[in-house]
């Protein structure tokens, strides 16, 4: 196993040009030559280095840059600096030269401004160059922006002077169009003469005149909520970009190269016009594409409504201007809300049940005043039993939560939405009873949450459980590999079981950080049965749907893309093709498994696609504890699935749901369709600083070692070579996420720490938690993992690095008295992680008297669970006892789930076969919390049919 690559570095920036040669210019040469980056030459380093620490993202380099440059110029103006101190600052220049770029893709200052800075520092006007580089920074910070004289402002300093005083929400809007640097100046002059005080947004423009920028601009700057696309644009860009730009960029264009959405015009504008629109909409689904020509815009308008949300003429640009407020304002409604702010503020009289609601039994308490104090009287004022008027029933919705649900539809990319108050334990809940009926198989991956486990024991459905692979070294699994979920497919198939097979749950991501590809998953699923369905389970991964390479791997992308790719002639040809292969032409009998195993596989044009995903808005996204969701896109839904969804809706909510609840996942929604691309982007770009600091850290990488993609996916699952691709880009994580069977996602920070002594648990409690604040979730043996999230603050990281160094020093200190804790051996010397054993004969499924012998793995959970409830029909057995019996030759059973935490799946399940590895494993675990297990007692065993008829009699 390999930690961190020691070469292994992020991109200093998306924008970083190459390579230069040393500088040493005289003064008078330099004014006389020009930059690659566009300014005049300025003295550079002969190389320029990529600091492995530096941001992927250009919301920390952006940040960045301009920071660096008010610190080194405040420095030189205090010093009375000249021009040859700031030219031996290389940095300074790669600043400049990044910002110049980079100012191209964002609303606000723009390149004039860089420039103007560049020429003030090239005739030593330090003082003025620092006063325009701390009003930028001042603007990035969300800080007030100075007063100065009026003459001391360039216009747009001006401009963004005034705009920073206005408290609206502001976004910007992408406008692609060949124009002069009149033209913009011309259009932004425009937009401030349409904004009105009454408009509840503003907005600014980013103009791009190239293709290639539209799509560096969407992938870069997460402000943007629309597009206007001017048939005028050019393809390729002028700009200076860094190799992992353009290639992240050149990825994109292929993506939608030849997108069957995209019909073939005779007229090639209209084709540029169409691919780069499906390019735009492939990675930032919210964004609004709006098209606005000249002459004949009838006729375009038929050609692309599939695409643009409207076509104008260029002199409507008021029309688009109430169109993007329009459009905005749809993003921002939160229905659900609103209506319960608005119920909050109105009288009303309470004869109903809920006596807290509106502070009845709490305010003049003399007791309970304290509620009040800590929560606030709004929550009081909120909180109701009325199902009616604007509020809604959460059962039978039809107003405010109906409306917000299909927000939420729209948002995720799902056909109908539903939230669940009680968390993703019954979202998954749910969909089990919804889909399968009693004796249906499900096949699902061993190490998935309980909630599955249970949910599969009260629908009765036949339990296939999936091996997903194991990594000892860190006590924990990893994902299923595709290869073992066709291999059962195809034998079902041969034992003439494969109608009974009707789902497939798989968990996206693991609570470790494993994805899977779920588009080919599925793909190759439905290819050996065209009717199944999948549940994925996204608890983890809500966040992924907003950013353009994380959003792939979600089930609503999947669904969608499988559903086009199905649509298409060439997938049809290429089917047909496929089945030739796979199947004897004169026989009509399959290929052996061996040849169905080594090719991927084609779905038939007629699958159908049925995908439902759960979701725990609250472990990723803003929402209050327990708040979740289920999405759904499943064709038959409206054909008979809606029905058997509803019941099992009904079973499983509460008749009294939380209304905060439902509230915060309304505006959770709108927060992560008007700014997700940002707060995900700075989620995953803080985890990969707390990972780079681990790794370079002197102390820190002796004591921790961070766990890489060649840790935790074994190497027959991934193509590419880099262990952490963000760290070396855009291009290289889009590109791993594209063509790995498995990914780890970047946001999850595995450390592992056998080099501190103790076990993960202790390292969690007794030294992080307990003694200086800091959460984590997951532990294993030798295990932490730290995760960041949409709320995670670089102060936050800073502060982690800063108590690991303390903990990293303690624990090197050989005069520091380990505790008691301490390991006598080494945290990693685990036995192997136990295989499910199986299930026992009077559980397990019956082996075919004709055709193969083959022993098919599901088993009766309901039954096995039943019979392990009844007194009479159990005994307790400590574990050494229970070796005994084992090694003697007994075939013990066990009466129940036993779940250790961690790992966190069930170590056993009723009418599993208790084995001697399963109780090698238990015995080396020291966790504090194992569920189904009472050490003074022991294990819940079934009796035999004899023995238990005895206890009963």
């Amino acid at each position: 196993m390999t930690g961190i690559d020691s070469d292994e570095h992020s991109a200093q920036a998306a924008f970083m040009p190459g390579p230069s040669a040393a500088g040493g210019t005289p003064r008078k040469q330099l004014d006389s030559e020009e930059s690659e980056s566009g300014f005049r030459s300025r003295p550079k380093k002969s190389q320029l280095e990529r600091d492995p620490g530096m941001p992927a993202s250009t919301w920390r380099l952006r940040s960045d840059a301009w920071e660096y440059l008010k610190f080194a110029i405040k420095r030189l103006a205090i010093s009375g600096g000249d021009f040859s101190m700031i030219a031996a600052d290389g940095e300074v220049w790669r600043s400049l030269r990044s910002l110049k770029t980079i100012e191209l893709y964002w609303g606000g200052f723009g390149q004039r401004y860089v420039e103007d800075i560049a020429e003030l520092l090239s005739n030593g006007e330090f003082d003025r160059a620092h006063d325009m580089i701390t009003r930028a920074v001042n603007r990035l910070r969300g800080t007030t922006v100075p007063d100065v004289p009026e003459d001391d402002l360039t216009d747009e300093e001006r401009a963004e002077h005034k705009d920073r005083q206005d408290p609206r929400p502001r976004f910007e809007v992408l406008i692609v169009d060949e124009t002069t640097e009149g033209g913009r100046d011309e259009l932004h002059t425009d937009l401030l003469k349409l904004r009105n005080a009454s408009d509840q947004f503003i907005y600014d423009y980013v103009i791009v005149p190239t293709a290639d920028d539209a799509v560096a601009a969407a992938l870069t700057n997460p402000n943007l909520l629309a597009c206007v696309i001017r048939p005028g644009f050019t393809d390729r860009t002028r700009q200076v970009l860094s190799r992992d730009l353009r290639n992240a960029v050149a990825l994109a264009h292929e993506g939608t190269a030849n997108s069957p959405t995209t019909p073939m015009s005779p007229l090639n504008s209209v084709r540029r016009v169409l691919r780069l629109a499906d390019t735009l909409a492939g990675l930032r689904p919210e964004l609004d594409l709006y098209l606005m020509a000249g002459a004949h815009i009838e006729n375009l308008a038929g050609a692309m409504t599939h695409r643009f949300r409207r076509v104008f003429r260029r002199e409507d640009q008021f029309e688009l201007h109430l169109s993007l407020l329009r459009r905005a304002q749809h993003l921002y409604d939160t229905p659900f809300f609103t209506a319960i702010r608005e119920h909050a503020r109105r009288p009303a009289g309470v004869f109903h049940a809920l006596p807290v609601s509106r502070g009845g039994s709490v305010v003049g308490s003399k007791w309970i005043s304290d509620f009040v104090d800590f929560y606030g009287l709004n929550l009081l004022l909120a909180e109701t039993s009325a199902t009616s008027g604007e509020l809604d029933s959460l059962l039978a919705p039809v107003g405010t939560i109906k409306k917000a649900q299909s927000l939420a539809a729209r948002a995720f990319g799902a056909k109908r939405t539903y939230f669940v108050t009680n968390g993703t334990s019954t979202a998954n809940k749910i969909v089990h009873q919804a889909i399968v009926s009693p004796d249906e198989v499900v096949m699902v991956d061993r190490n998935c949450h309980k909630s599955h486990h249970h949910a599969l024991m009260l629908t009765g459905a036949r339990t296939a459980y999936l091996e997903a692979y194991p990594l000892n070294d860190v006590a924990f699994y990893g994902a299923v590999p595709l290869n073992r979920i066709k291999a059962l497919l195809l034998d079902y198939r041969a034992a003439g079981r494969l109608d009974e097979v009707r789902m497939i749950t798989l968990t996206n991501c693991t609570f470790d950080g494993i994805v899977y590809d779920p588009e080919k998953v599925m793909a190759e699923c439905l290819a050996i049965k065209p009717d199944l369905v999948f549940l994925w389970d996204e608890a983890w991964f809500a966040f992924a749907r907003f950013h353009p390479v994380t959003r792939k791997r979600t089930a609503m992308v999947a669904a969608e893309h499988l559903e086009d790719r199905l649509a298409t002639d060439a997938h049809t040809t290429a089917y047909r093709e496929q089945r030739k292969r796979l199947f004897d032409a004169d026989t009509g009998e399959p290929a052996p498994d061996e040849a169905w195993l080594n090719e991927s596989l084609l779905p038939p044009p007629d699958a159908r696609i049925r995908v439902y995903a759960t979701q725990s808005t609250h472990k990723t996204l803003t929402s209050l504890r327990q708040g979740s969701m289920i999405h759904v896109y499943d064709q038959e839904f409206a054909h008979g699935a809606e029905e058997s969804f509803h019941e099992a809706y009904m079973t499983h909510t509460s008749t009294s749901p939380n209304y905060q609840i439902l509230a915060s996942l309304d505006l959770g929604r709108r927060q992560v369709e008007m700014e997700g691309f940002a707060l995900v982007q700075k989620q995953l770009d803080l985890a990969m600083s707390l990972a780079s600091a681990v790794s370079r850290h002197p102390l820190l990488k002796k004591t921790f070692r961070v766990l890489t993609a060649a840790d935790l996916i074994p190497d027959e699952y991934r193509q590419t070579e880099r262990t952490m691709p963000l760290r070396d880009g855009l291009a290289t994580f889009w590109n791993a996420w594209a063509t790995d069977e498995f990914v780890v996602d970047p946001s999850r920070i595995t450390v592992e720490i056998s080099g501190t002594g103790v076990d993960g648990d202790t390292f969690k409690h007794e030294h992080l938690m307990d003694r200086y604040g800091i959460q984590v979730n997951k532990t294993s043996r030798n295990t932490v993992l730290f995760m960041t999230n949409i709320g995670t603050s670089r102060s936050a990281v800073a502060y982690l690095i800063e108590v690991l160094v303390k903990l990293a020093g303690k624990f090197n200190d050989p005069h520091e008295i380990r505790s008691e804790d301490a390991l006598t051996e080494p945290a990693a010397v685990m036995p192997p992680l136990p295989d499910f054993s199986a299930f026992a004969p009077e559980y397990a499924a019956e082996v075919p008297a004709e055709g193969p012998s083959t022993q098919l793995p599901d088993g009766d959970l309901r039954t096995a669970y039943y019979a392990g409830l009844r007194r009479w029909n159990i005994e307790h057995v400590l574990p050494h006892e229970l070796r005994r019996r084992i090694e003697s030759g007994d075939v013990p059973v066990s009466a129940g789930f036993v779940t250790p935490y961690p790992p966190g799946f069930p170590v056993l399940v009723p009418g599993q076969v208790i084995t001697a590895e399963v109780l090698d494993f238990m015995s080396a675990l020291d966790t504090r919390e194992i569920h189904g297990f009472d050490p003074r007692l022991g294990y819940r065993v079934i009796l035999k049919k004899d023995q238990s008829e005895g206890s009963k009699g």
